[in-house]
C-alpha cells in the first residue's frame, strides 16, 4: 500500500516525542517556601487494618502485564509503526508485534478484530535510573503539561485518511480518541514529572455509570478545574501496605482497585469482569518485585551510626528493616505531618464531588461482590515503607522535594527548582535528583512549590537533627 506523504507527516507529528528547552536560571537563590513547624514526638495517626487479598500466578501476571488486552482500544498497529518507527530496544524481550513497540504499549487485538497499540500499566509504573530499567519504579518523567487532546486530533485526521471512518481500525480507535479528548484538557499539570492520577480517576468515574460502567455522553457531575498532583509510588512497596495510594483511601481488594485504569477504554462491566479475574495474577507478580540496591559506594561505618538515629527518630512511622523487619501501616494526621493537604482534603471535604466519588466506588460495580473495594477517606497521608528510597526521588506525595537531604532539612528546600530529567543526573551526596534553584517558574520543567497542591512544607522531623546526624541517617537510608 502506498502511503500519502501528508498522512505520514501527520502521524509523525502525533507520535514523535515532545520536548521543550530548559532555560538556565538568572542566578541561584536559596529556596524554602514555607516556615517549618515544630516536630511532634508522638504523631496522631490511624492504624490501617489489613484485608485478605486474592492470590494469583505471578508468571501469568507478568505475561498479562506486558501482552494483555486490559486496555483494549488504541492506535491502529500499522499507523503506530508508520509514525513512530520500529523500536529496536525491546527491553522486555517481547516477541511478535510487541518486540518492535515501546515497553509501555501492548499490541493487542480489539474486540472487533482490529490490531491496535494500547497503553499498558508500565506507562506510569516503570522507569530508569542511572541507565537501569526497573519495572515498578514510578515514572517521574512523564509530561502531563501537554494537552493530549490536541495530539489525538492529529491522529484522527491521519487515521481517517489512511483507513476510512467506516473501517474496523477507526472503530477500534474511536473510543481511545473520545477518552483522550475528555481527559486531555482536564488533567493538565503545572510541571513535568508529577502525575494527575487522582483527577484522571475522578473524570473517568464522572463519565461512567457506576453499575454498568457504560460511558455517558455527558458527565454525571461537574468536573472541578483543579488538578492536584501526586508522585507515582514504587510497586515494590505494595506488599507491605494495608491501603493503597498516599492518602490510603483504597481499602480491601487491591486487584480491583488497580483496574480503575481500564475505565478509559472498556465498553461495559463485562470487560471489567474479565480483566478483574486476571489482575489477581498481576498483583501476585507485583508482590515479587524487590527494591533495587543502591549502586554506589556506602560508608558502612557512617551507615551504622545512621541506623541508631533512624531507630530513635523514624521507625515509629516508617518501620524497621533487615532481619525481622516491621512496618506499622500508619495514616498520619495532616496536623502532624504538615505536608501539602490539598490531595487529602479533596476526599474529606464535604463537597458534592467527594460524595459522588465515594458513592460511585462503594455503591456500584467496584464495591459489589466478594472482591469489592471500599473507599474510606480519613484524612492524612500514609508514612510509606522506605525500601529502595534512594531510587524514588522526588519525595513527598506530590514530588515536591528533590532529595532526601532536603526532606531532612525543611529550611533548605527550594521554592522553585528544575531538573534535567536525565536518569543519570543523580546526586549521591544529597540522594536524589540534581537540581537547579530558580528565581521563579521558568517553564514546564520548573517545580513551583507556591502553587496549591504543589507545596513542599511539612515533615519537619529532621530539622531537630544536627548536620552530622543527617549525614549519618542519609547513609543508612542508602542501605534500605
Amino acid at each position: 500500500m502506498k502511503i500519502n506523504p501528508l498522512i505520514l507527516f501527520i502521524i509523525c507529528i502525533l507520535l514523535g516525542s515532545c520536548s521543550s528547552e530548559l532555560n538556565e536560571p538568572d542566578s541561584p537563590q536559596p529556596g524554602g517556601s514555607n516556615p517549618p513547624t515544630d516536630p511532634t514526638p508522638e504523631p496522631n495517626y490511624i492504624e490501617l487494618p489489613s484485608y485478605p487479598q486474592r492470590t494469583g500466578d505471578a508468571e501469568k501476571g507478568y505475561e498479562y502485564l506486558i501482552y494483555g488486552d486490559y486496555m483494549n482500544t488504541g492506535i491502529p498497529y500499522d499507523a503506530f509503526i508508520l509514525g513512530n518507527g520500529e523500536d529496536q530496544n525491546n527491553i522486555l524481550n517481547r516477541e511478535g508485534d510487541n518486540s518492535i513497540i515501546p515497553h509501555d504499549y501492548n499490541a493487542i487485538t480489539a474486540d472487533n478484530g482490529a490490531r491496535v497499540v494500547a497503553m499498558n500499566c508500565l506507562q506510569c509504573h516503570s522507569s530508569s535510573i542511572n541507565g537501569e530499567f526497573k519495572i515498578g519504579l514510578g515514572n517521574a518523567n512523564f509530561d502531563f503539561t501537554i494537552n493530549r487532546a490536541n495530539q489525538v486530533q492529529l491522529a484522527s485526521t491521519a487515521i481517517a485518511l489512511l483507513y476510512g471512518t467506516d473501517s474496523k481500525e477507526w472503530e477500534a480507535f474511536e473510543p481511545f480518541k473520545k477518552n483522550l479528548e475528555i481527559l486531555g484538557p482536564a488533567t493538565l499539570t503545572q510541571t513535568r514529572g508529577v502525575n494527575p492520577a487522582d483527577k484522571t480517576t475522578f473524570v473517568l468515574t464522572a463519565y461512567r455509570d457506576k453499575n454498568t460502567l457504560e460511558q455517558l455522553d455527558q458527565p454525571a457531575i461537574s468536573i472541578p478545574d483543579e488538578v492536584i498532583p501526586s508522585d507515582v509510588p514504587a510497586w515494590w512497596l505494595l506488599k507491605k501496605k494495608n491501603a493503597l495510594f498516599f492518602h490510603g483511601i483504597s481499602r480491601k481488594d487491591y486487584a480491583r482497585a488497580m483496574i480503575t485504569m481500564v475505565l478509559a477504554t472498556i465498553k461495559n462491566a463485562d470487560k471489567a469482569e474479565e480483566v478483574d479475574e486476571k489482575f489477581s495474577d498481576i498483583l501476585a507478580y507485583i508482590k515479587t518485585i524487590e527494591a533495587p540496591k543502591y549502586p554506589f559506594n556506602i560508608n558502612q561505618s557512617l551507615a551504622n551510626q545512621g541506623e541508631g538515629i533512624f531507630m530513635n527518630h523514624c521507625k515509629g512511622c516508617h518501620g524497621t528493616y533487615g532481619n525481622n523487619s516491621t512496618y506499622p501501616n500508619k495514616l498520619i494526621a495532616l496536623s502532624t505531618i504538615g505536608t501539602d493537604p490539598a490531595l487529602s482534603n479533596f476526599y474529606t471535604d464535604n463537597t458534592p464531588e467527594a460524595t459522588y466519588f465515594k458513592d460511585w466506588f462503594n455503591n456500584g460495580w467496584f464495591g459489589d461482590g466478594q472482591n469489592a473495594l471500599e473507599v474510606i477517606a480519613e484524612g492524612g497521608y500514609i508514612a510509606p515503607p522506605l525500601d529502595g528510597i534512594w531510587a524514588t526521588a522526588p519525595y513527598f506525595h506530590n514530588g515536591s522535594v528533590p532529595t532526601i537531604k532536603d526532606v531532612l532539612n525543611s529550611n533548605n528546600r527550594p521554592k522553585y527548582w528544575s531538573r534535567t530529567f536525565d536518569d543519570s543526573d543523580y546526586d549521591t551526596e544529597k540522594v536524589g535528583w540534581r537540581y537547579t534553584i530558580e528565581n521563579a517558574k521558568v517553564n514546564n520543567h520548573t517545580y513551583d512549590t507556591t502553587i496549591e497542591g504543589y507545596g513542599n512544607q511539612g515533615h519537619t522531623f529532621g530539622d531537630q537533627l544536627t548536620s552530622e546526624e543527617r549525614e549519618a541517617l542519609i547513609e543508612y537510608l542508602k542501605t534500605l
